[in-house]
């Protein structure tokens, strides 16, 4: 059966049907990856900014420029 690192200590961890807890060793290591997503400590990034956080979007500066 395939080993891989486990991806939370880097310890071998088997990989396959065996293995409840896979890709991670153990459930200690897999519940120390969720609370860190559950905590907000790994985050996906957005592909685009929100429109508001854009520099020279700001809506008072824009409009009052335009309409004069």
């Amino acid at each position: 059966m395939k080993k891989v690192p486990c991806p939370r200590c880097g310890a071998p961890a088997l990989f396959g049907p065996k293995n409840e807890w896979r890709p991670f060793c153990s459930e200690r290591c897999k519940m120390i990856d969720l609370g860190l997503w559950a905590s907000e400590s790994y985050r996906v990034p957005d592909k685009e900014p929100a429109p508001d956080d854009s520099p020279g979007s700001d809506p008072d500066t824009s409009s009052s420029s335009s309409s004069r």
